[in-house]
């Protein structure tokens, strides 16, 4: 019960964070979390729960906005529509190069995500289709409410919150699923799990899949608020490392651990953006190693991680039950 009282409580706070915070930067910084969180929890399925670090899904990003952004520009009919192509090539994509890289393990496995999301910026970006360098926008009609345009960030931040309720609520069913149970039993020891009869390749290559799909509906999302995308903000490596982040810092492998990275980390990229404006782009990439290390260095389970190590431990100094079994 207790558990689920600040489960309800964390959902009044999202719930009401845009009237008490009303400015419009801090309700587009709001719609920025939410949308980040999606990325990361997708990326938290294969990256967290198998214990597959994949930073190569800036490929599944990239092609949920290039698929919304193009079914507008080119088609002229609603970014919504092109979303469900954008799911279908990811998880095709995910399919056709899982099967041989999930073979590998460690930084090998990481090294092969990164060149296929690093080839496919090199074809996008060479492709006129797909706007090579420039990269798509919206065509110069008016654009309506169908279209998910919106003068505010408000009506972006609910979206994105029912979105990342969705999310969190298929990766809740997964982990409590057999499926969630092999990937904790392959991400401890992969050949424990194989010896004990679990299917390792079929359950990798579905938690591969089911994590494409939803990151590439957080790209679809991504091009749809911005109106605009091209090969660095659709497929940049930044893309990758960022979601990555995000859920490390809040706790890989953990339901809530990538929104809890992402109310930390987008906030302190985008307030640094604001501050310093362009003489800050170099700057991010300096914050984001070093929160690689510091995490790696003094706690590789995140912050949530931390957290619930602490609730436990006054939990049972508080437990004078506890305490009189332990005493001599």
């Amino acid at each position: 019960m207790r558990r689920y009282f600040w489960l309800l409580i964390a959902i009044a706070i999202v719930i009401a964070y845009p009237f008490v915070f009303a400015t419009p930067f801090q309700q587009r910084l709001g719609a920025l979390i939410l949308l980040y969180a999606i990325a990361a929890s997708a990326w938290n399925i294969i990256g967290g729960y198998a214990g597959q670090v994949s930073v190569g899904h800036a490929v599944f990003f990239g092609c949920g906005a290039y698929a919304a952004m193009g079914a507008y520009a080119h088609y002229t009919l609603s970014p919504l529509v092109g979303i469900p192509a954008g799911i279908v090539v990811s998880v095709a994509i995910a399919a056709v190069i899982g099967v041989p890289t999930l073979r590998l393990s460690g930084h090998y496995f990481s090294m092969a995500t990164i060149a296929v999301a690093e080839l496919a910026r090199l074809i996008v970006t060479n492709t006129d289709y797909l706007g090579a360098a420039v990269g798509l926008s919206g065509p110069t009609v008016p654009r309506n409410v169908f279209d998910l345009s919106f003068i505010s960030a408000l009506p972006y931040y609910y979206l994105f919150f029912a979105v990342l309720a969705i999310t969190l609520g298929i990766t809740w069913w997964m982990a409590n699923s057999r499926m969630g149970f092999y990937l904790r039993a392959i991400k401890d020891s992969e050949r424990a799990a194989r010896s004990l009869g679990a299917p390792v390749a079929r359950t990798k290559l579905y938690a591969y899949m089911l994590s494409a799909g939803l990151t590439s509906v957080a790209g679809a999302l991504y091009a749809v608020m911005f109106g605009f995308v091209d090969p660095d903000s659709g497929l940049g490596i930044l893309i990758s490392v960022k979601i990555l982040i995000m859920a490390a810092l809040g706790g890989a492998g953990l339901l809530f651990g990538p929104l809890v990275g992402a109310a930390i980390l987008v906030p302190l990229e985008e307030i640094s953006n604001s501050l310093l404006g362009g003489k800050g782009a170099g700057l991010t990439f300096v914050v984001y190693g070093a929160i690689i290390v510091l995490i790696a260095r003094f706690q590789p389970g995140g912050i949530l991680a931390l957290v619930n190590r602490l609730w436990a431990k006054q939990r049972s100094a508080g437990d004078p039950a506890k305490g009189a079994v332990d005493a001599p």
